[in-house]
């Protein structure tokens, strides 16, 4: 909690500058102000980068996160990374409306932190023994594929590709809330497994499946769907972000580099991220138990598993049916992109 408060109160002071400098550009603290922040986006967009990324947790200010998810209560731990780190992502996207035409160099710098983080933070959940944190791992991870889809967008707006814009943009939002969905599942499910053992070490679970059939079969589904397996949600995001990238490698010269940065990350992610989800469900739910906790486990009760079951449910809708969740991004949409 201290190094989250810590955290949280440098991001704020970073944010009060960003908005002092937009209210001095506009000659009013009013969001769209009569005035112009053209000579002075790039500042705006550094500090709305710092500021709101403390929020939203990417590397390198992810510090907080790994360290606060654990520590809550899993519902908490839930409602944190499935909702409270993407205020830091609206508010980055917020910023990008107002600031008018992007830069090609942010969509640079939001790839190269979208890659850094899906990359560094899967290789850094892998190696973890507590379930809720490598979860809390995980959610870094995926932030950065939401960046990565950002960085696509910003860059296609930059270079006049709005097929490239629109698929970036529209992967990052799709993301957002299919994230929410998955890895609010599988927090409820790690609450479920340490309401019944007593332990998050995967080292002293295993032989769950059996035990508690409910939990591991809808544990499974939100494995899968942070896996980005066909037909749940976590595909039909990342798969709008890969068509983004894939548009953007038919720009000649330099700015197809970012593109290609973008595919490579986004798959090698994907990788990790796939063996991530065999680990944790493997670990924990298959094989024979480790420990006489894992041992004597039952079944959570109907009042945990009926969250997790709408949870799933819509993982597997919105994952079947991607067009009507694009559908509630598509205001999103128009205010990013603009007339294209």
């Amino acid at each position: 909690g201290f190094v989250y408060l810590v955290a949280a109160h440098l991001g704020t002071a970073v944010l009060i500058v960003m908005f002092i400098v937009l209210g001095q550009a506009w000659g009013s603290y009013d969001f769209g102000g009569p005035g112009s922040a053209a000579l002075r986006v790039s500042l705006i967009f550094v500090l709305a980068l710092a500021g709101f990324g403390v929020k939203a947790g990417f590397v390198p200010l992810h510090v907080w996160l790994p360290e606060a998810h654990p520590a809550a209560p899993s519902h908490v731990s839930a409602l944190m990374s499935g909702v409270m780190i993407k205020t830091g992502v609206y508010g980055l996207v917020r910023v990008l409306t107002l600031i008018g035409p992007p830069q090609a160099w942010w969509g640079w710098v939001l790839i190269g932190i979208g890659v850094t983080s899906g990359v560094s933070a899967a290789l850094h959940a892998l190696a973890q023994r507590d379930m809720k944190r490598m979860l809390a791992y995980s959610s870094v991870d995926n932030i950065g594929i939401i960046m990565i889809g950002l960085g696509c967008g910003v860059l296609g707006m930059a270079l006049n590709m709005p097929v490239m814009s629109v698929c970036g943009f529209g992967g990052a939002l799709l993301h957002v809330l299919h994230h929410a969905l998955f890895k609010g599942l599988l927090f409820f499910g790690a609450g479920a497994v340490v309401h019944a053992t007593g332990v998050r070490s995967l080292e002293k679970l295993g032989g769950l499946a059996r035990r508690m059939p409910w939990t591991g079969a809808l544990c499974c589904t939100g494995a899968l769907a942070m896996a980005a397996v066909p037909l749940l949600n976590g595909f039909a995001s990342e798969a709008l972000i890969y068509l983004s990238a894939l548009q953007g490698m038919q720009q000649n010269g330099v700015h197809a580099l970012p593109a290609l940065a973008a595919l490579a990350g986004l798959a090698l992610t994907g990788g990790l991220a796939a063996a991530c989800c065999a680990a944790l469900y493997g670990v924990a739910f298959l094989g024979e138990p480790r420990s006489e906790a894992a041992d004597q486990a039952r079944e959570a009760g109907r009042c945990m598993r009926m969250p997790m079951l709408v949870l799933a449910c819509l993982c597997v809708l919105t994952g079947m049916a991607p067009p009507l969740t694009l559908m509630l991004c598509e205001p999103a949409l128009t205010a990013l992109t603009g007339a294209l």
